[in-house]
Formats: structure tokens, C-alpha cells, sequence
């Protein structure tokens, strides 16, 4: 067994390995380290020279798995096996989607619930942590295979308004991919580390991260002191960046050479040739005035203040953006002690200008903005290496804390490596109709199953009011104080009834203990991921039987008898599934009883509103 090395009281690991800092991104990933012989951070380079890595998984028929650059070459050819922007799928239930799903070519499934959204190719079915864990896995062994030595532990950035489920899925993507998490860090925060801010003890500055990437744009508002990061405030658009300048510029073309949209639409290769025309002129242009190309046998030229033209409008929303996100930390452009740029967009000499001119400052810009993130995500994991004795560390949680919930799971509220003091908080709901308790079980540990790890407390909030099942709202909230006690409180929001304890945490634990704990976590993660994907796929199946089977005793003088049948075999093949235990059955299963149990389900409900609209009462 491997021997890691841990400060409890900081949770740094000794220097007996490197620790990796990774960008996973939207579009590309990539990987790099501090080199000690030069304290600087490089992104680690394939013999290609390339250090990113397109955020694209393809799956062949036979369930193989091609990861970047392979990948991405088959995004036209097998669009429905090869998944992209999965980070936009990180903690997201199809409600959230719903807005976006024609932006999708592969299968995002519909259940119609806040469940986590799940994707369906061929007959498996995978959830944007195992996609995502692929990705992590890619990076992982193109580090090992550069640097000639095992990775195990990583830093992870995440966008700054990243919720608290969307880190933790990010979390455990990592931890799929063989990979210890020291740290979820935001990529603003990364980006600063990268050029030095924060770093010295004493330092305080309010910046400013502007970060326009391919396809998304956000700008954060940071204040720094003593070493600690604090978000202010987050702009932007998830769907603005500079895919969108490469299409003014090629809609400019076809205009000009007289090209309608129909031909456009029948002939792939001509508009795929426009695209890729138009991004090498915006390219070409941060060093050049004039841009001479052809497309298909037709000259075309644009010089760059005809280009500013186009997209000025474009980099007008990302200035309105900025003004809204330093209105919103009530600060004033003049209160911004520096701007730190990011993506790869902003290589755009308009973007810089106008970015100058607006904060009234000089860039932060001498790194490579594709690089910039990970580059900082290497500072932080060297920091965590307790190589860099410059940076003020704060104490930290050596193992998670969580609770139990349905089927024996560990649901994460305060990760493992977090800063102390802490709070964090999430609400939950009841199972059962007229459930009247709760019982709040509080766990210790890395392990997916409380059953795996260390019970810290557990107590009954009682008195709920009668209620039907996930109607109440049970918040739960863990404080953790700078002494390492923890106190968990219960409270519904609805009645306001609540009941609280405190635990220590750490009592009784010694580093070996630890250590062991942290590297079963490692050993065993793709049991446990496999368990949890089980466990909850059942545990929505369960759901879905019992609103199904309350739905036909409600309304059985509504269906017709084929109907009630059909649905009943749905029912009973949905059971056996779940007998089975096997997770892709038991998905496949409720998507069919889903798919089953829709129409009369609209019918009924579209009845039931046709008579409160005639002012009959509604049951």
C-alpha cells in the first residue's frame, strides 16, 4: 500500500509527489505543474507541442472510449456518441436544460423531475460525472506518461458561480478518475494565483478577472486579503464568446459573396469552410491590419477595423456585463486595483482596449490566457505541497462531513480541504406522506456509503406537521468553527420547528487513520460510484412507482383499461429491474414508464384545470 504524507492540521501533503492543477474547461482541458528547478508554472506539452485537450468523450458501439483531439473528429461524422460541454451538464437537472436542449446533438434524457440530468448512448446510460471522470482520466495519463511518474492528487478550478452540487460532482468526477481533490478552487481565483496576487501575507486588492472564453463569458470581482479570496460579484453569458465573433465575420462573407441560407444548409462543407475562414482571420488579425483569404474559389478580405465593426456589438455586452458586476459589488471601475485577462478571445486587440479604456488600468495579460487557469491551479497544488512558504495556509477539514441520506448514501455538505471556520447548508424533504420526523445521521469520510465511514452524531427533528411527501422543507445546515467543532442544526422552514448538536469532528483520529481513510476513498472509488448510481437510479425508480400508482388509484375512472394495463407492465418491468440491480435497466425501465404514463397524465391534468377554470373544485 502507498504511503501519503499528511499535515492534519493543514491538510497539505508532504513532498513526496506531485500534485497536479487542472483546468477542466467547457471547450479544452489541459494540466500543469511548478517546476521546482524554476518555481514557475508550466502546462504540461504531448510531443505535439499541444497543451489542450478538447473536452469531448466519444463511445464507439462496443462501449469504448475515445477522449480530445480523437474525439472531437468525430463530432460530424457520430454527433449522437460524442459528448461535449458536459461542464454545462455538472450538477444540472433537466429543468435547468430545458431552455437549451436543442443545443445538444447527443441524448439528454427527459424525466420530467429535478433529478440530475443523464445521457443515453445506445443503451447505457452515463451521468456528466462519469463523462467528466473520462476527461480527468485523459489528463491524468498524458501528465504520467510526460512526467514519467504516478498522479494521484490534483487541484480542480470550477467557474466562480459554480453551486455547491456542481462542485461536489466535479469532485467526484476526479475521484472516478483515480485522482484525490486537495482543493476546488474558481477559476478567477486560479487565474490571480497565476500571477502572483495573494500569495504574500498582508497583501490586500480588489481585481477584476475577465474571462471570455470560445463559447462562455464571465468577469468576477475579487477582493484579496491576507491570502483569502472572496467573490464580490459574477457577470456574464453563458452562451457569448468567440465562436460568436467567427460567425459575424463568416455571416459578413456569405452576404458579400451572395451566399442564401439554403445553400448554406445543404452544403456542409462550404459552411464549415466559411467558419473556419473567419477564425483564421480573427487569428490573424491581433497582429496584422489586412486579411486575405478564399472561399470556395471566391476571394474575400476584411481588414481589422472593418472586423472591430462587426463584433463591437459583441464586446459591448461583455462592457455591460462589467458594469454590472461592479454595480453589483457596489464598487467603481477607479476601486479595481487590476484586471487580470482570460481565454482565449482576448487575444482580440478590440477586447483589450476596450477593457482598458473601461477599467482605466493596464492588463494583466503576459500569460497565455488559454493557460492561465491550470497555470494558477499549479500554484495553488504547490502551495497545498507546502512548497511555497510565502502563502498564508489556513486550517483545513482533513475528511469530509456529511449526512445520510435515502439508501444509505454520504451526501457531502463541508468537502474534505476546506477552509475553517466553514458553513454550508442544503434542504431536503420527507419520503413518506404525513411523516412527521426526520432523523439526521452525521458522517466523517471519503467513501460514497455512510456505512464506509465514521459516525460522528445522529438525532431525531421531530414534530414536523403532517404533510404529503416532499412538501416539507427540512434545511440542514453544518457551521464549523475555527476550533474544529461542528454544529449541526434541523430546521423545516415551513413550521419552523428545529433541533440541533455539536460534534467535534476530528476526535479520536490519528493520521494513519486518516491516511487509510483517504486512500480506500481512492481504492474504491469506482465501486462506490457504481453503488451511488445504483442507489439512486432505484431510489427515483421507487419514487416514480409510487406517484404512478397514487396517480391510477386517483384518477382510474379517467384512463381507460388499456392504458391501466400498459402502465402496469411498465410498473412490474420497472420492479424487476430494480430486483436486478442494474443501474442502466432500471434507468431504461423508467424512461419507458415515463414515456407511458405522460399522455394520460397531461390529459388528466388539463382536465383538472378546464374545471377550475369552470370553478369546480380542484382535488
Amino acid at each position: 500500500m502507498a504511503k501519503v504524507s499528511i499535515n492534519i492540521a493543514t491538510g497539505d501533503i508532504k513532498q513526496e509527489e506531485t500534485i497536479v492543477g487542472i483546468d477542466l474547461g467547457t471547450t479544452n482541458s489541459l494540466i500543469a505543474i511548478v517546476r521546482q528547478d524554476e518555481k514557475q508554472p508550466i502546462a504540461l506539452r504531448e510531443i505535439d507541442g499541444l497543451t489542450l485537450v478538447p473536452s469531448i468523450v466519444h463511445f464507439d458501439q462496443y462501449g469504448n472510449v475515445t477522449v480530445g483531439n480523437a474525439a472531437k473528429e468525430l463530432l460530424v461524422a457520430e454527433p449522437e456518441r460524442t459528448i461535449y460541454s458536459v461542464k454545462r451538464l455538472m450538477g444540472k437537472s433537466y429543468k435547468d436544460l430545458s431552455d437549451h436542449a436543442g443545443f445538444f446533438s447527443y441524448k439528454v434524457i427527459d424525466d420530467g423531475s429535478d433529478s440530475l440530468v443523464k445521457i443515453q448512448v445506445g443503451e447505457k446510460f452515463y451521468s456528466p460525472i462519469e463523462l467528466s471522470s473520462y476527461i480527468l482520466a485523459e489528463l491524468k495519463h498524458r501528465a504520467e506518461h510526460i512526467l514519467k511518474t504516478s498522479i494521484s492528487k490534483a487541484v480542480i478550478t470550477v467557474p466562480a458561480y459554480f453551486n455547491d452540487a456542481q462542485r461536489q460532482a466535479t469532485r467526484d468526477a476526479g475521484k472516478l478518475a483515480g485522482l484525490d481533490v486537495l482543493r476546488i478552487v474558481n477559476e478567477p481565483t486560479a487565474a490571480s494565483l497565476a500571477y502572483g496576487m495573494g500569495i504574500k501575507a498582508g497583501e490586500e486588492k480588489t481585481i477584476a478577472v475577465y474571462d471570455l472564453g470560445g463559447g462562455t463569458f464571465d468577469v468576477s470581482i475579487l477582493n484579496i486579503s491576507n491570502g483569502i479570496f472572496e467573490v464580490r460579484a459574477t457577470n456574464g453569458d453563458t452562451y457569448l464568446g468567440g465562436d460568436d465573433m467567427d460567425r459575424a465575420l463568416a455571416q459578413h462573407w456569405q452576404k458579400e459573396l451572395g451566399i442564401g441560407d439554403a445553400e448554406l444548409s445543404a452544403n456542409k462543407s462550404l459552411s464549415q469552410q466559411l467558419r473556419i475562414t473567419a477564425e483564421e482571420a480573427k487569428k490573424h488579425l491581433s497582429d496584422n491590419e489586412i486579411f486575405d483569404g478564399d472561399i470556395n474559389g471566391k476571394a474575400v478580405k476584411i481588414s481589422r477595423a472593418a472586423f472591430n465593426e462587426l463584433i463591437q456589438p459583441l464586446v459591448d455586452r461583455t462592457i455591460t456585463s462589467c458594469g454590472n458586476a461592479l454595480k453589483d459589488a457596489g464598487l467603481t471601475a477607479a476601486q479595481i486595483d487590476a484586471v487580470v485577462m482570460v481565454g482565449g478571445s482576448t487575444r482580440v486587440p478590440l477586447v483589450k482596449d476596450s477593457i482598458r479604456a473601461f477599467f482605466g488600468k493596464e492588463l494583466y495579460d503576459s500569460l497565455d490566457p488559454d493557460e492561465v487557469v491550470a497555470l494558477g491551479a499549479a500554484v495553488q497544488a504547490d502551495i497545498l505541497a507546502g512548497n511555497n512558504t510565502e502563502m498564508l495556509l489556513l486550517d483545513v477539514t482533513p475528511l469530509s462531513l456529511g449526512i445520510e441520506t435515502m439508501g444509505g448514501l454520504m451526501d457531502v455538505l463541508i468537502p474534505r480541504n476546506s477552509k475553517i471556520p466553514n458553513k454550508a447548508g442544503r434542504q431536503y424533504t420527507t419520503q413518506k406522506d404525513g411523516q412527521s420526523g426526520m432523523r439526521i445521521s452525521v458522517y466523517q469520510g471519503e467513501r460514497d456509503l455512510v456505512q464506509d465511514n465514521r459516525k460522528l452524531a445522529e438525532f431525531n427533528l421531530t414534530n414536523i406537521p403532517p404533510m404529503p411527501a416532499g412538501l416539507p422543507k427540512v434545511e440542514v445546515s453544518f457551521l464549523i468553527d475555527a476550533d474544529g467543532i461542528l454544529k449541526v442544526s434541523a430546521t423545516e422552514l415551513r413550521s419552523g420547528t428545529a433541533q440541533s448538536i455539536e460534534v467535534t469532528p476530528q476526535y479520536g483520529l490519528t493520521d494513519e487513520e486518516v491516511e487509510k481513510m483517504l486512500l480506500d476513498s481512492l481504492t474504491h472509488a469506482k465501486e462506490d460510484i457504481s453503488t451511488r448510481a445504483l442507489v439512486e437510479a432505484a431510489t427515483e425508480a421507487q419514487q416514480m412507482l409510487d406517484v404512478t400508482e397514487k396517480f391510477i388509484t386517483k384518477n382510474k375512472e379517467l384512463l381507460s383499461e388499456e392504458e391501466i394495463n400498459i402502465t402496469t407492465n411498465r410498473m412490474q418491468a420497472l420492479r424487476d429491474a430494480i430486483d436486478a440491480k442494474d443501474k442502466d435497466r432500471i434507468q431504461h425501465e423508467t424512461e419507458l414508464l415515463n414515456d407511458a404514463s405522460r399522455p394520460f397524465a397531461e390529459r388528466v391534468m388539463d382536465a383538472a384545470l378546464k374545471d377550475a377554470m369552470r370553478g369546480k373544485k380542484v382535488i
